[in-house]
């Protein structure tokens, strides 16, 4: 159901882990939103935490009834939470961003000043980033070329979930049925008009990050290719057919040999070495096949994305929306 814009500006922020964070976010956030407008909601979508980071939000949400909680029956991860905010929110715009303070709230004004020369889509484009490891500024860059070469939606290199999207973007995206989660390739699919804002990312204001570093990256990266591309695929295809014509090349030009009277030495080194990598290139291709079907699976079950426990500060008509 589309809903009916209630607010100018909504602003969703996933948050796990991230006591220390709230008051501080909301002490740039809200000057920030106050010098545009006094119609916003700021929506906290909290993966269940260890720590007091719920109580925190409460806090702000006593202090000021635009700030609203959503919290799940369980641990459904950054992207997962995101879309459960993007599906709650209300505004004519939504600003989508992290609580860490590496998406500086100032470029929220840059980015209602392109929305409103009529652009969709507003992503914030990193050209530094301090405080991380030279492993994963290679890791990033890797995934942007290897994403932007082989899946469908090109997606802006060094964007991450920082971003401002029209309704009918955020509308599109929640009728989107894919259980991944991936939004950077869900917003670039949507398409509309899409544009850039470029900035220099700073390190976390406070504590430490709560995303895997190596892991998230790798997950990320199957998902964009899996997810968006079946390009994959298509390279081990055309693999197996240039594997087989060069085996009927090799065997001919080996038979025209033996009918010259070439004299051959003993094959084993060759026999291990054809064997060796005739078996890494089936293994690699039954596990990417097998990233197809897992990915099948899981859409065929139509599984929830995730389970609301506790909507705080919304209105009846909101959740039942």
């Amino acid at each position: 159901m589309q809903k009916t814009n209630k607010v100018t500006l909504s602003v969703v922020v996933p948050v796990y882990r991230e006591e220390k964070g709230i008051v501080e976010f909301m002490k740039r956030v809200k000057p920030v939103l106050l010098s545009m407008t006094q119609d916003f909601e700021i929506i906290f979508a909290m993966d269940r935490s260890p720590d007091g980071t719920e109580q925190e939000i409460e806090k702000q949400i006593a202090a000021d009834g635009r700030v609203k909680l959503l919290t799940f029956s369980r641990r459904v991860g950054q992207d997962m939470a995101s879309l459960a905010g993007l599906k709650y929110s209300t505004g004519a715009a939504v600003i989508l961003m992290d609580v860490d303070m590496q998406d500086p709230p100032e470029l929220i004004t840059e980015m209602v000043a392109k929305w409103k020369e009529g652009n969709d889509v507003v992503r914030a484009q990193r050209l530094t980033r301090d405080g991380e490891m030279l492993s994963r500024r290679i890791a990033a860059y890797l995934f942007y070329w290897v994403v932007n070469r082989i899946s469908d939606p090109p997606i802006p290199r060094n964007t991450g979930h920082y971003c401002l999207m029209t309704r009918r973007v955020v509308d599109e995206i929640n009728k989107m049925k894919e259980g991944h989660g991936f939004i950077r390739g869900m917003i670039s699919l949507a398409g509309f008009n899409q544009t850039v804002i470029k900035f220099n990312r700073p390190a976390r204001a406070t504590g430490t990050g709560n995303y895997n570093r190596v892991f998230g990256s790798l997950t990320n990266a199957i998902t964009g290719i899996v997810g968006f591309s079946d390009y994959p695929l298509k390279i081990f295809t055309w693999s197996g057919f240039f594997i087989a014509f060069s085996s009927f090349c090799a065997g001919i030009l080996y038979a025209i040999l033996k009918l010259a009277g070439m004299p051959f030495a003993s094959g084993n080194p060759t026999i291990v070495i054809l064997i060796f990598f005739m078996g890494g290139v089936q293994l690699l291709s039954v596990g990417i096949l097998g990233e197809y079907i897992g990915r099948i699976y899981q859409e065929v079950k139509q599984r929830p994305k995730y389970i609301i426990d506790r909507a705080v500060g919304f209105s009846d008509d909101t959740i039942k929306s």
